[in-house]
């Protein structure tokens, strides 16, 4: 009985540091995985914003020429 105690101990540490070991594993993993997925964000936000404004510009610029081209009444 005494024997199959110390086994069972014994087997248990090394089994219990895998599984230690892959939970700390898959965290490092899911916090890079959101540090990527929060960079991502960024990079669309910044880029909706470019865009924003690119197209407030054109829209300046076809207002602009719209008005240039209508004939003017004295």
């Amino acid at each position: 009985m005494t024997g199959t105690i110390s086994v069972v101990m014994i087997f248990s540490i090394p089994i219990i540091a895998i599984i230690t070991s892959h939970f700390q594993k898959q965290t490092q993993m899911k916090q890079s995985m959101l540090k990527d997925q929060l960079e991502l964000e960024k990079l669309k936000h910044e880029n909706f914003l470019l865009e924003t404004e690119k197209m407030r510009l054109e829209l300046d610029q076809m207002n602009l020429t719209s008005k240039k081209d209508e004939p003017r009444l004295l």
